[in-house]
């Protein structure tokens, strides 16, 4: 699932139509503590006189919400963050994105020209932003022209079926070519995926070496190298991580900005 989707996912959750039929307190996982703390919450909703109705049959749990810290998903929030701050210093006049993470490319375009393409466009209105339909293993742009682009926690799923693509096991170097080629001399290219013990987990995504990742892009200078870890760093992600420490990541993030020699 890519960001867009976990996004929608998170929202479609959180949203319950008026017409949907209410839920047993056992769908809902509801404790009698819960019982408890509607009836007192509505003894004083009904003192202040708010007009807004409060019904049991329009209850809404969200039972797991309760926590210490704000929970997040590290390697989608730090890459992104990772990505934003190489684009604040390149500032490039118009930055493409394959794919990644949509919130991603909505910030961004507020302050650099963004176009985003995926597989299945996004009907996103917003000044600064366009968005059209790409297949990244065989990109419309002529070779050698794009001045910045990002291709983010994608490059790992093509080729293994997780979203009705074509098997293949060669459909990431295939895509990795194509971001290759499109990119003008001197430009720029920023690409995330997993990083550590390398495996292939079919048919969920790969995990690189990320020297071998590097390998497979040819004629590419690396300008930066940041690692978002398995345990959580004192600094979100660490830049210029020593390669041992990587290799012993099980799931880390490698974060790469490459420029065309």
């Amino acid at each position: 699932m890519n960001i867009v989707d976990k996004v929608c996912y998170a929202i479609g959750t959180r949203l319950v139509s008026k017409h949907q039929p209410a839920r047993t307190p056992a769908e809902y996982g509801e404790s009698p503590q819960f019982a408890r703390q509607f009836r007192s919450f509505g003894k004083e909703h009904a003192s202040l006189g708010r007009s807004e109705p409060l019904r049991w049959e329009d209850r809404y749990p969200c039972l797991q919400d309760n926590t210490v810290e704000t929970p997040f998903d590290r390697h989608y929030l730090y890459h992104p963050a990772w990505a934003a701050r190489v684009l604040s210093r390149t500032r490039p006049s118009r930055h493409i994105d394959i794919s990644s993470s949509l919130s991603f490319c909505t910030i961004v375009s507020a302050f650099i020209p963004v176009s985003f393409y995926d597989f299945r466009p996004a009907p996103v209105v917003l000044e600064n932003l366009c968005c059209g339909q790409a297949d990244l293993t065989s990109l419309s742009f002529e070779t050698a022209s794009v001045e910045s682009i990002s291709c983010m926690h994608v490059i790992e799923h093509i080729g293994l079926g997780r979203y009705g693509d074509p098997l293949d096991a060669r459909g990431d170097l295939k895509a990795l070519n194509e971001l290759v080629r499109v990119v003008r001399p001197g430009g720029d290219l920023l690409l995330a995926v997993p990083v550590g013990d390398a495996r292939v987990q079919f048919n969920a995504h790969r995990i690189y070496d990320h020297m071998q990742f590097l390998a497979y892009l040819g004629n590419m200078q690396l300008m930066e190298f940041a690692v978002v870890p398995d345990d959580p760093a004192p600094d979100g992600y660490l830049i210029d991580p020593d390669g041992d420490f990587v290799r012993r990541q099980r799931y880390g993030c490698g974060c790469f900005w490459l420029r065309k020699k």
